[in-house]
């Protein structure tokens, strides 16, 4: 019985020293991500000109004028503090929990964000372009996935919608950047890198603020957690000029945006946001 208790001990050390090894590799894989991000940032000599989106559809050029100040250095990679609140259910039962959250923005190469959800069982990881990884009392894993073609356009659709609102430099018309009009206050910007490409329209009020941001994502958020196209967006708030960008402060998202079947998930309250260069 000693020997048993002895091997049984050894086996659940060398579990727990397995679990936080992964969670170490994991860390140091987000801050090697994280800066490879970092440096995707440029070193502002470009500023911003009305002329630079005067061949744009109006809703897209009322948009520009209203998120970037003119002479603005345009800047594309933010890192981003945020607090508010994320679902762990359903529509029927959302049980919200307080977030805290980090996030670097380089839109079209990739984004992290590190999220902690404090509380008796407090959950933590991160999600990125490659992976989506979390864990319990920050080494137990309940989720990890990623490195396939379904993440990836996933996690692009995310990270390029994002960058409408919070690095609207990020998608100024370019090479990875077009823009096409939809109706007097909307206009469609499509998002490329690679194999990965992301529609999303934005639809804008009389100034120019981007109140909502809708697209069909690449998701598997539904009751056959089988991945298909599917209404996805957020509602913008609370704008503020942070840098010489107008930016939104309060971010609502959703699944199946718009339909009978949305379920708003994700709740940000921004903290701070910085614009980086070199």
């Amino acid at each position: 019985m000693k020997t048993f208790l002895l091997v049984l001990l050894a086996c659940f050390g060398i579990l727990i020293i397995l679990l936080v090894s992964i969670s170490v590799l994991d860390y140091i894989s987000d801050m090697k991500e994280w800066k490879r991000l970092a440096e995707m940032s440029n070193g502002a000599a470009v500023r911003f000109d009305h002329s630079m989106v005067r061949e744009l559809p109006e809703p897209g050029r009322r948009f520009f004028h209203f998120a970037i100040a003119e002479g603005t250095p345009l800047l594309r990679v933010a890192e981003i503090d945020m607090g508010g609140q994320f679902s762990l259910g359903t529509k029927e039962n959302p049980n919200y929990q307080p977030m805290e959250a980090h996030q670097i923005l380089a839109s079209p190469y990739g984004f992290v964000w590190r999220l902690h959800l404090p509380g008796i069982m407090p959950i933590s990881g991160s999600d990125s372009g490659t992976w989506t990884r979390f864990r319990i009392l920050g080494f137990i894993p309940v989720a990890r996935m990623g490195g396939n073609m379904d993440h990836a356009k996933a996690a692009f659709g995310r990270y390029a919608a994002e960058s409408v609102f919070w690095t609207p430099a990020a998608v100024l018309p370019g090479q990875y950047v077009q823009w096409q009009p939809v109706d007097k206050n909307t206009a469609r910007v499509t998002v490329t890198n690679g194999e990965v490409s992301q529609e999303i329209d934005i639809q804008v009020d009389e100034i120019g603020r981007p109140v909502l941001v809708s697209f069909m994502r690449w998701s598997n958020a539904n009751k056959e957690k089988t991945f298909r196209l599917q209404p996805f967006g957020g509602k913008l708030s609370d704008f503020r000029e942070v840098q010489g960008y107008k930016v939104p402060f309060k971010v609502e998202a959703a699944n199946m945006f718009g339909t009978n079947d949305e379920f708003v998930f994700f709740k940000a309250e921004v903290k701070e946001i910085r614009f980086l260069k070199k």
